[in-house]
């Protein structure tokens, strides 16, 4: 089988290389990392049976997913959960568990049908989970798209949408218990992720490698001039 893996995420890529080394001689994997990459000319050379986008940050051109099958993989049980930041928008919701849904990519945002679904714990740290949620895909599911590309089928229930968080959003504040504290800095602990913070005077102060013991939180912070002051 052709196939095209488009991601731009460091605990993607090299999974991607590992599984495409795997598949050597029996299927033919091309891996592209990043937007100037993925394009029309650049499909059309390949010609892929399917295009599959883990951890894909920009917008899919129309003509693209009109052409050849594109699958993007959405930590939501869909429906619910379309939209923006769904790890942290889970998070904060109190979620432990969730879905990893594989959907066709459509005119309308993680609406598409699905290809399948396995379950993830949302346990520790955003690069923890983003790292276990990469297992998944490349040692479970793309290995079943090449056993043989599932019919996708509709997505059922209730719609829920997420808002897309904003860096501001991971504000800490003093309403917060210490659950919620720890909630916050672990879900944006993770590469290209703001981190959370608080204003302190001229500085900001980022917080990352959150660990929760009984009543108390240890957490590494960072002081960085504040970005009026940068």
């Amino acid at each position: 089988m052709k196939i095209v893996i488009a991601t731009i995420k460091s605990w993607n890529i090299e999974k991607a290389k590992k599984l495409k080394e795997q598949m050597k001689g029996k299927h033919d994997i091309t891996i592209l990392t990043a937007k100037e990459e993925f394009t029309m000319e650049t499909l059309d050379a390949i010609k892929p049976e399917i295009v599959l986008l883990p951890h894909w940050s920009y917008i899919i051109p129309e003509k693209l997913f009109e052409k050849y099958p594109c699958v993007i993989f959405h930590m939501t049980d869909l429906p619910y959960g379309r939209g923006g930041s769904p790890l942290q928008n889970l998070i904060v919701r109190g979620k432990k568990e969730t879905m990893l849904s594989a959907i066709q990519v459509t005119g309308e945002l993680d609406a598409g049908p699905v290809y399948m679904k396995r379950p993830l714990s949302l346990h520790g740290s955003a690069t923890e989970i983003f790292d276990r949620c990469s297992d998944i895909i490349f040692e479970e599911m793309i290995p079943a798209f090449l056993a043989g590309i599932p019919t996708p089928v509709p997505q059922e229930g209730e719609v829920t949408i997420f808002k897309r968080r904003k860096p501001e959003d991971g504000k800490l504040v003093p309403e917060m218990d210490i659950n919620t504290l720890y909630d916050y800095i672990r879900m944006l602990d993770a590469e290209g992720y703001p981190r959370a913070f608080i204003d302190f005077g001229a500085y900001r102060l980022e917080f990352e490698q959150a660990d929760l013991k009984g009543d108390s939180l240890e957490a590494k912070v960072i002081f960085r001039k504040t970005p009026e002051e940068a």
